[in-house]
Formats: structure tokens, C-alpha cells, sequence
């Protein structure tokens, strides 16, 4: 059985009675493996086989995380083989290379983010202090990110400054850095990885600067209407605009980055099967090309830094739907608590303001 397994894919490939069971509830039959929704009749039924479909996707759930725990070789055994370049050691570890390619990106994962999302939501509604450390722990967590990342900046300045000192001044064509082992990379090198810092802090610090409230905002209904309405207008914002914003982003930097990384490259529309078929001829071929002679060869890292970039976004837009449900609850005594803010905003100078009478 387990090697029927193992040769077939993941977890999904369990035929048994519970298998069976969500398939039929998420549209798959026979003709259908892939799990798609086959819709006939009016809307009504169209409805009812989606309310289906997510319900099979959730209670298939347990079952997919247990068989991931105690099965992670199915997915991770690529994890000590990585090299920049170079075949796999055998047929097994490539397949489960595509394995974590195909599931990271997949509706499985998408159902046990959701899961994930209604536990968390459904307990916070019994216990708000719960809830309250949730949101505290990832904006802390965005913070600590950004205000690291924000020193990349910093470097960037002097890097430059340190490039056009030994380019026009010293006129030297290498730079070297170390103690004992010295990294030695042509000037050129050094400019073009310059790119890399600014990248950095775009992406490691959308989240900080969301929870700060730097991010360039166009009012024209916001600010008149109550506070109340604001929440609701910020839940609706978290849900509608940014975790599917994140989801579309994520779909495309993955496969992005696994196109640099490996080869055949893997896509977002080959079924498991197909990916399963290319490890036959999967080896690593890392990125490392650079845009001039001598240039920075390091631009897979620009693919990571995107792939961040989603996570922190989406951590973020989970913490905001239920900062912005706390608040809608408990009233405006509630807004901005526990917020940790680099200066005190603006709005809340205001409220502190003693009220003048007349």
C-alpha cells in the first residue's frame, strides 16, 4: 500500500471510505479525479455544489495535515539535496520536491489556511483575549520584520557611498570584504546589489508600515462615517482586496521562483501527475546570471523576497480582519489597543485632547 502510495503522489491518493466520502462531496467522480465541480442545472444548484465543495475541502482538512506529519518524507526529503546545481540523488527525492511545489500552491493548502482562519475566528468569538493575542503576536511579528529589514536601507546608503569612493576616487575595479576568509566581487557587483537592499525593504516592511499606517491612502468615504462603519469597512477590505490580492500574488511568485530553481520547470496549470513525470529529469539549476559581466548573480533572491512579501501580507490582512472585528465589538474605547506604534498617530493626540466647553 505505501508503494502505491509513494509512486501515485500524496496524501489524496488514500482510496478509503473517508476519500470517497469528501470527493462526493466536492464534485469529484471517476471521470473527474482533479477535484473540479461539475455544475448542472441553474444557479441554485451551481450554489449548492460550491457550499459542497468548500465543505469536503474543510473536513478533508485533519486528514491531509495528519498524513503530512507523520509522512514527511512524502515532501521534504528534497530539503537536505539542495545545491545550485546538479540531478537529484534518486527518482523519490525529486517527487517529493514536486510534491511541495504543487500542494504549497494547491486548493488543499488554500483549505487549510481557511480551516485555520475559522478555527481561530470561531474561538476568538468565545474568548476575545485569544483573539487579542493573535493580533498582538502578528503585528509584533510584521513589526520585528520590518524594523530589521529597515536597516537595509541604511546599507544601501553606505554600500553606495563605499562603490563610488573606490570606483571614481581609488579607481580600483574589486572590492573586498572579510576577516581570514575575504569576499572578493567586482564593483560592478557590488552596484548592481544594490537592487537587492532596496527590494528588501519593499517587501520585508509592508506589513510594519500597514501596522503603522504609512501606506498612501485616498480618502473619500472614510473619514465621515462611524466608527462602527469603519471596522465593518476595514473586514470587508481584509477579505475582498487583500487576502485575494495575496492569493493571486502567491500563485504567480511561486511558480515564479521554482521556475528559477529548478528544471523542467514546474507551472501552476500541470496537474500533480504531470510534475510527478518531470522528476524523472529534475535536477537543480539555481539562477545565477547576472545582467552585465561581473554583475550580481544573486537574482533568484529577488523571487524569495516576493514570496515573503505575500506571507507577510496575508499575516497581516488576518490580523487586521480581526483587529478591525475586536474593535467593532467592544467600541471605540478599543481602537488602536495594543497597537505598537513607532510615534504616537495623530487620531490619537486628538482623542487625548482635553474637549473644550463653551
Amino acid at each position: 500500500m505505501e508503494d502505491e502510495v509513494a509512486a501515485a503522489g500524496f496524501w489524496p491518493t488514500y482510496e478509503n471510505a473517508f476519500t470517497r466520502f469528501t470527493d462526493r462531496l466536492m464534485g469529484a467522480t471517476a471521470e473527474s479525479v482533479d477535484g473540479s465541480v461539475e455544475v448542472t442545472g441553474g444557479a441554485l444548484v451551481a450554489i449548492w455544489n460550491a457550499i459542497l465543495y468548500v465543505i469536503g475541502g474543510l473536513i478533508e482538512v485533519p486528514y491531509n495535515v495528519a498524513y503530512a506529519i507523520f509522512h514527511p518524507g512524502d515532501w521534504l526529503a528534497w530539503v537536505p539535496n539542495v545545491t545550485f546545481s546538479g540531478s537529484m540523488p534518486d527518482q523519490a527525492i525529486a517527487e517529493s520536491l514536486m510534491r511541495f511545489v504543487y500542494f504549497a500552491a494547491s486548493k488543499e493548502l488554500f483549505f487549510f489556511l481557511l480551516f485555520v482562519f475559522l478555527v481561530i475566528t470561531i474561538v476568538g468569538y468565545v474568548r476575545t483575549g485569544f483573539l487579542w493575542g493573535m493580533v498582538r503576536g502578528l503585528e509584533g511579528f510584521g513589526n520585528a520584520i520590518g524594523r530589521v529589514a529597515a536597516w537595509a536601507g541604511l546599507l544601501m546608503v553606505l554600500q553606495q557611498i563605499v562603490v563610488i569612493f573606490m570606483q571614481r576616487v581609488f579607481a580600483v575595479s574589486e572590492i573586498s570584504l572579510g576577516f581570514g576568509s575575504v569576499f572578493t566581487k567586482d564593483v560592478s557587483w557590488w552596484s548592481e546589489e544594490l537592487k537587492l537592499y532596496n527590494a528588501a525593504v519593499v517587501a520585508l516592511c509592508v506589513a510594519y508600515t500597514f501596522v503603522q499606517g504609512g501606506h498612501v491612502r485616498v480618502d473619500l468615504v472614510y473619514s465621515p462615517i462611524s466608527f462602527r462603519a469603519k471596522k465593518v469597512v476595514d473586514m470587508v477590505g481584509s477579505l475582498l482586496f487583500m487576502v485575494p490580492a495575496a492569493m493571486l500574488i502567491w500563485l504567480y511568485a511561486w511558480f515564479f521562483l521554482w521556475r528559477h530553481l529548478v528544471v523542467p520547470n514546474p507551472s501552476a496549470s500541470e496537474s500533480l501527475d504531470r510534475l510527478l513525470n518531470k522528476a524523472r529529469a529534475l535536477r537543480w539549476n539555481i539562477e545565477t546570471i547576472s545582467f552585465s559581466p561581473n554583475g550580481f548573480n544573486g537574482y533568484f533572491l529577488f523571487k524569495v523576497l516576493l514570496c515573503l512579501f505575500v506571507v507577510l501580507v496575508f499575516l497581516q490582512a488576518c490580523a487586521f480582519f480581526w483587529r478591525s472585528w475586536l474593535e467593532y465589538r467592544e467600541g471605540e474605547t478599543s481602537a488602536d489597543r495594543y497597537r505598537d506604534f513607532d510615534r504616537e498617530p495623530e487620531h490619537s493626540a486628538d482623542l487625548a485632547a482635553p474637549q473644550r466647553t463653551h
